[in-house]
């Protein structure tokens, strides 16, 4: 997996490329994390990500409650056909906010 950080004033972009899965999704939760303070939006481009498990679906669901209980946003783009799918069968196509 590799992740692409940007930062403009308060939002912030994480492009991320590869596989979101067991051994991955803890670089991107302590990613996630460790990048938040002073950010009111968060943007997950998912344009090249090519799998994402389990795993991968909790640190999503992690990020999406964090950035609520500050108040601010998470948005999910660039879902690819194999992606969207993952979020269709497990339900986080009606928790994520997918544009």
């Amino acid at each position: 997996m590799n992740v692409e950080k940007k930062v403009n004033g308060p939002a912030l972009t994480l492009a991320i490329e590869g596989r979101l899965d067991t051994t991955t999704a803890p670089e991107l939760e302590s990613i996630i994390s460790g990048s938040i303070d002073g950010i009111d939006a968060v943007t997950l481009d998912l344009t090249k990500l090519d799998y994402i498990s389990s795993a991968g679906l909790r640190v999503l669901l992690s990020a999406q409650k964090k950035m609520t209980a500050k108040g601010g946003t998470l948005e999910v783009t660039g879902v690819n056909e194999t992606v969207s799918e993952i979020f269709e069968v497990t339900g986080f196509s009606d928790i994520l906010t997918i544009v």
